[in-house]
């Protein structure tokens, strides 16, 4: 046979199929939202870009312009949504990351104010010095745990006193408790 008197093979044209970038637009603005933000929103918007020009491009060879729509859509809500929610965060949490620091300082103040009176109970016991001696911080380096003086972390001052009184500082807050008076207000509430 003759290969010309063959009869010819009808072509079947190829479907159009739906671009990835499309796709992919969609489902990163979706994660945009759920909340991603910024982090998915951004190539949400640049893989809708894109696939909107590659579709206008390809001549009905690929689809998707809902998808890349969708995509679009939900890359610039989730955008909005960041940038509003960003100050809002801010706003809430900077004032807790104050409050946690200054807490931080004053109990670390409150610790080394027990150093400083449990330090000078053993120079007084040490030396048999009467409880309203007035020891110098110089003297009360050797019975303190870090072996040196202690600094206030909020700046403030420290005043010994004598034996008999408790060590205080110039930052308002930082203070022992009295313990005697702790106790009787324990006694108070125990039936």
């Amino acid at each position: 046979m003759n290969e010309s008197s063959l009869p010819p093979v009808p072509t079947v044209p190829a479907a159009p199929r739906n671009a990835a970038s499309a796709i992919w637009s969609l489902v990163l603005g979706i994660l945009g939202l759920v909340g991603f933000g910024l982090f998915t929103g951004i190539p949400a918007l640049i893989c809708g870009h894109t696939a909107q020009a590659r579709i206008r491009r390809s001549g009905g060879a690929l689809t998707g312009e809902g998808l890349a729509l969708g995509g679009l859509i939900t890359g610039y809500i989730s955008i909005a949504l960041s940038v509003l929610m960003i100050p809002l965060l801010l706003a809430i949490a900077i004032p807790n990351f104050v409050k946690a620091r200054e807490l931080a300082q004053r109990n670390a103040c409150i610790n080394n104010l027990r150093q400083l009176d449990g330090a000078k109970l053993q120079w007084a016991v040490d030396n048999r010095r009467p409880e309203d001696a007035v020891p110098a911080l110089g003297d009360l380096e050797r019975f303190l745990a870090s072996g040196s003086a202690l600094i206030c972390p909020a700046g403030g001052n420290y005043v010994l006193g004598a034996v008999n009184e408790r060590p205080t500082c110039s930052v308002r807050g930082h203070e022992l408790e009295d313990w005697k008076s702790f106790y009787r207000m324990r006694e108070q509430r125990v039936p």
